[in-house]
């Protein structure tokens, strides 16, 4: 596979046949996100896209669970999605499960009735950038939706058959409000009802927008030991029966994931056990130094 750019996509589809549409993100905008800044945004024709799935049909390949890529691949249009869909069941046989990244503000794009046309082509879970439950956080780094943005599309997601899966960011609402992020994060999950929730610490990158805040003296970071603490709180407050939780400290090589409600007690035994470590240590603060641009 020709794969231009950084391949990006959740644990939840680790398994799955990554199927590249487009290069990029359209949005981009996020201060905190890195990976797609030294890319211009642009769609694949189809015919590179029939061509990618011919390859793997000829290789024997015949994949059941299909994640488009790149950024945010729901944004392109119901048109081209379905054209996709149809491409994938003329090579590959069998009902086949459609992933793919989304904003909140590609479902605002989407009626109802391209959203029920998508379900019935195959598409089933679409993984949204929630990031933070609190406002003033998704303002300043810049994310397309509000809540009640995210209250008012996720819910016609549900109404179409449609599924998402949350990716949220520990550390993102700043030093001092890792308790309150975490307690207005559990707020919308636990009403938006996710089946999959996945976290990413947050990473400082030296060339992220978000470095020239901090160096304005308009955002200090969280250290890992609040993270981990915040992350902590969330897991306590989370209320969604059978949710897959996978959470990330990269920089400090913590990884916290099970299924709720079953394994909260385990993966709070784990926090517990890093909480205590890094408390006796000095500040650690996720910050990347080597450019990536």
């Amino acid at each position: 596979m020709d794969y231009e750019g950084q391949i990006c996509r959740t644990t939840m589809e680790r398994a799955s046949y990554m199927l590249p549409v487009a290069v990029g993100c359209a949005y981009n905008k996020c201060k905190f996100c890195m990976l797609f800044k030294h890319l211009k945004y642009r769609e694949l024709p189809l015919e590179q896209i029939e061509q990618e799935l011919l390859r793997v049909k000829q290789m024997g390949g015949n994949p059941q669970r299909i994640f488009l890529g790149d950024g945010n691949a729901f944004g392109l249009s119901t048109g081209t999605l379905l054209d996709i869909s149809g491409l994938i069941n003329k090579y590959f046989d069998g009902t086949h499960v459609i992933n793919m990244d989304a904003t909140v503000t590609n479902i605002a794009h989407k009626s109802d009735t391209e959203l029920i046309k998508l379900k019935d082509a195959g598409v089933n879970c679409l993984y949204l950038g929630i990031e933070s439950g609190l406002d003033d956080v998704l303002k300043v780094m810049k994310k397309d939706h509000s809540i009640d943005e995210a209250y008012e599309q996720i819910d016609r997601l549900h109404n179409s058959g449609l599924n998402y899966a949350a990716h949220i960011m520990t550390g993102v609402a700043g030093r001092g409000r890792g308790t309150e992020n975490a307690e207005k994060t559990a707020e919308f999950l636990n009403r938006t009802r996710p089946e999959s929730i996945t976290n990413f610490s947050m990473f400082v990158h030296k060339d992220a927008p978000v470095f020239k805040e901090i160096d304005a003296g308009n955002f200090e970071p969280a250290d890992e030991l609040e993270c981990l603490r915040e992350e902590r709180r969330l897991i306590e407050l989370l209320d969604i029966d059978g949710v897959l939780f996978d959470g990330f400290h990269d920089f400090i090589e913590v990884r916290i994931r099970g299924t709720l409600p079953r394994d909260r007690e385990k993966m709070l035994a784990k926090l517990d056990k890093e909480i205590e470590k890094y408390s006796a240590m000095e500040p650690v603060v996720a910050y990347v130094e080597e450019s990536l641009l």
